[in-house]
């Protein structure tokens, strides 16, 4: 199912309380996390508070995944969840890493997002709520969804392949 049409329609759409209406098959398996403001910056560096927290972005072609081949899964840095793989990632050659789809179903979820005078659709840890980056489609990258997940590096943390379990 698309998550866009002419205009980005989003399932479930979150408003911006960050209040999400429930969807069948929608829930993560993870219990959420729920952490004050004040645990959320003794647990992250500030470039990941600023990013995680704050929705902000790094800068194009400075993260540590950007251009990453490494196989394995790619999890949510501020919680530990497990959200794309090396198997969905491709080089868009953007300056973000690049997926064409998140790991599962309810993993990440979806937040109309109207800031800086566009609308897009910003992606979020369904587990902990931290921003991730956005999803673009449409673009004409050939992917399997026709859909460009653009995740900040620092909003995730690689475990290759052979590290599974550590």
């Amino acid at each position: 199912m698309s998550i866009f049409s002419n205009k980005p329609k989003v399932p479930p759409v979150a408003d911006p309380a960050g209040t999400t209406p429930d969807s069948a098959g929608g829930q993560a398996e993870n219990q959420p996390v729920e952490k004050s403001d004040a645990q959320w910056r003794e647990e992250l560096t500030p470039e990941e508070y600023r990013v995680l927290r704050q929705a902000g972005t790094e800068r194009p072609y400075t993260g540590e995944y950007w251009d990453t081949h490494t196989t394995g899964v790619y999890q949510c840095r501020a919680c530990g969840t497990e959200l794309f793989t090396s198997q969905e990632k491709f080089d868009s050659h953007c300056g973000w890493p690049s997926f064409w789809a998140p790991l599962a179903e309810g993993t990440v979820r979806y937040i109309h997002d109207r800031t800086l005078g566009m609308e897009r659709v910003e992606v979020r840890c369904a587990t902990c709520d931290s921003h991730l980056g956005h999803v673009f489609e449409g673009e004409g990258y050939g992917t399997p969804t026709d859909q460009r997940f653009c995740i900040n590096s620092v909003s995730l943390k690689l475990v290759p392949a052979g590290d599974a379990g550590q």
